[in-house]
C-alpha cells in the first residue's frame, strides 16, 4: 500500500503480486494491475523468484520494489532482477551480500573506523572451537549466526555450564533458518539501548543520514514501539553516531535506503557512554514512517528516484528534526498467551482520525487475517512538537481504534506507553523482560454493566415465556412511554 501510494504520486503504474489467499487483499485493489502467483504458502508464491520475474515480464514492468521483508534482503533475488533487466529498488547485490554476513560486516566496519561490539570470530568453527572463544570473550556472551537476523540463531550464555548447549542450539537454528551454521561471539552488553540510523545513498556519491530511531522496546529482538529522536542521545552523541553510520554506508558501497543499527551502552555521565555497530538492514525498514513523520521527507519516493538514477532530492544541511514521532505496531495476537498470533475475520475496523496521527495498514473491515502471514494489522504513528505530546497523542489514537473479530495487542501497547519508565524515556532492550509481567496480563474479565443489564432483560423475557408480565410491563420503557415507539 505504501509503495503503491508513492508510485501514484510520481505517475508510475504499479503492479501488485499476490497469493490466492490474498486475492482480495487491500494492496491488490489499490494497485493499477495485479498478478496471482499461486497458493498461499510463501514458498509457492511470495518467495518464488521465477514466478515474480514471470509476473514482471508479463506486465512489462521496469522495476521491482522488494518491500520490507521476504526477499527484500536476498542478494540472489536482487541479482536475478538485474539479469532480467529489471531495476531492483534497493542496494546492489554485492552490498547485500557483504552486509548480510555479520562476520564480514564486522570486519568491514572495523576497517572503516566504526566501533564494533568486542568479540571474536572463531577460525575453528567446531562446537568446541566456538565454545573456547566464548570462554575467552567472557560471560555473559552472545553466540550469533553470521547469516542471522531478528534474533534467530542467537543464544545468550550466562553460566559456563551452558556454553556448549548454547553453541549447538544456535548452530541448529542457524542452519534451519539460513542454511549456514557459521557462528561468531560477542560480549553481551548489559541493558543497552537499541538505536538505528536511517541512511540513504544515490549513485552520485551522496550519502545522507536522516537521524536516528530508538527501538529499545522489543520482545525477543522484535521491535514493538519505535520513536525519533532518541531521548537518550545528546547532540554530540547524535553527531558521532550519524557520522559513523554514513562511514559504514560508504564502506559497504551502499545505494538506496538502509539502516545502520547500533547498541548504546549508557553511562551515568553521557560523555562516558559508548555505541557499537550491531548490523545493517539492507532494505527499507517497517518503521520508516517514524522518520518520515519526524523529518517531513518521503523515503519511498526517494527510493524510486535513486533507482531511476536521479540524485537525492535533499542535502544533509536541508534535513532537520521536527519535533518528535512515536510508532506502535498493532498486531492480531494475544500477549497473555505468549503473543500467540490470531487469525479470523475482522468484524469491525475503524481507524482513528486525529491531528498528527498517521495510520499505515493493509486491511479493511471484513477482511480475514490469514494464518499464513505476519499478523501485523497496522502501524500507528503520532507526531507532535514534544515527546510527551506525541506519547499522549498516540495513547489517544490507540484508545480510539476499535478492532473486533480478532484479539489485538492494543491493551498491551497502551500499558507500555503509560508505564512511568517509558514516559520518562528510561527504557533499554531488557525493558519488557523486567517490566513485562503486568504489561502482558489478560484484560479484566469483569462483565460491563450494560452487558449484565441486557442479560437480565433476556433472562426475564425467557422466564415470562415471551408474554409481558405486570412486573416487566412496569419496567419496560416502551410500555410506560405510551406515545413513543421504537
Amino acid at each position: 500500500m505504501r509503495i503503491a501510494r508513492a508510485c501514484r504520486e510520481l505517475g508510475v503504474e504499479s503492479v501488485a503480486i499476490h497469493s490466492e489467499a490474498d486475492a482480495r487483499a487491500l494492496h491488490v485493489l489499490a494497485a493499477d494491475r495485479a498478478v496471482s502467483l499461486g497458493p498461499a504458502p510463501v514458498s509457492h508464491s511470495y518467495l518464488s523468484i521465477p514466478k515474480i520475474l514471470a509476473a514482471a515480464a508479463a506486465t512489462g514492468a521496469d522495476a521491482v520494489h522488494p518491500g520490507y521483508g521476504l526477499l527484500s534482503e536476498n542478494a540472489t533475488f536482487a541479482a536475478a532482477c538485474q539479469a532480467a533487466r529489471l531495476v531492483f529498488v534497493g542496494p546492489p547485490p554485492d552490498a547485500i551480500t557483504r552486509m548480510g554476513s555479520k562476520i564480514e560486516a564486522r570486519r568491514l566496519m572495523q576497517s572503516a573506523g566504526v566501533p564494533i561490539v568486542p568479540g571474536e570470530t572463531p577460525a575453528d568453527q567446531s562446537d568446541e572451537g566456538v565454545a573456547d572463544v566464548v570462554r575467552r570473550v567472557g560471560l555473559p556472551a552472545l553466540v550469533k549466526a553470521s547469516a542471522g537476523g531478528g534474533g534467530r540463531g542467537m543464544r545468550r550464555v550466562v553460566v559456563a555450564a551452558e556454553i556448549l548447549e548454547a553453541v549447538q542450539s544456535a548452530r541448529r537454528e542457524a542452519i534451519s533458518a539460513f542454511g549456514d551454521g557459521t557462528l561468531y561471539v560477542e560480549r553481551a552488553l548489559e541493558r543497552p539501548r537499541h538505536i538505528e540510523v536511517q541512511i540513504v545513498a544515490d549513485h552520485h556519491e551522496h550519502v545522507l543520514h536522516l537521524f536516528e530511531r530508538e527501538c529499545s522496546v522489543q520482545r525477543r529482538y522484535q521491535k514493538i514501539i519505535e520513536e525519533s529522536p532518541s531521548p537518550a542521545l545528546s547532540s554530540g552523541m547524535r553527531q558521532r553516531m550519524t557520522d559513523a553510520a554514513v562511514r559504514a554506508a560508504r564502506a559497504a558501497g551502499y545505494r538506496n535506503a538502509g539502516t545502520i543499527e547500533f547498541l548504546l551502552e549508557s553511562a551515568s555521565r553521557p560523555e562516558e557512554s559508548h555505541f557499537y555497530f550491531l548490523e545493517m538492514n539492507t532494505r527499507l525498514q517497517v518503521e520508516h514512517p517514524v522518520t518520515e513523520a519526524e523529518t517531513g521527507l518521503d523515503l519511498v519516493r526517494a527510493q524510486l528516484l535513486v533507482a531511476s538514477g536521479d540524485t537525492l532530492p535533499w542535502t544533509q544541511e536541508s534535513t532537520t528534526i521536527r519535533g518528535h514521532a512515536i510508532e506502535a505496531r498493532v498486531y492480531a495476537e494475544d500477549p497473555a498467551r505468549n503473543f500467540l498470533p490470531q487469525g479470523g475475520r475482522v468484524l469491525l475496523y475503524r481507524e482513528p482520525r486525529l491531528p498528527g496521527v498517521r495510520i499505515d495498514s493493509g486491511i479493511v473491515e471484513g477482511d480475514t487475517v490469514s494464518v499464513f502471514y505476519d499478523p501485523l494489522l497496522a502501524k500507528v504513528v503520532a507526531a507532535a512538537e514534544s515527546r510527551e505530546l506525541a506519547r499522549r497523542r498516540l495513547i489517544a489514537a490507540l484508545r480510539d481504534f476499535p478492532i473486533l473479530g480478532v484479539p489485538t495487542n492494543i491493551p498491551f501497547l497502551l500499558r507500555v506507553l503509560e508505564h512511568p519508565r517509558f514516559a520518562a524515556g528510561d527504557v533499554d532492550t531488557a525493558f519488557l523482560d523486567t517490566e513485562g509481567a503486568p504489561l502482558v496480563a489478560a484484560p479484566p474479565t469483569e462483565t460491563p454493566a450494560f452487558v449484565l443489564l441486557a442479560m437480565a432483560v433476556a433472562q426475564d423475557a425467557h422466564a415470562g415465556g415471551g408474554t409481558m408480565t405486570a412486573s416487566r410491563a412496569a419496567r419496560d420503557p416502551w410500555q410506560r412511554l405510551r406515545e413513543w415507539r421504537s
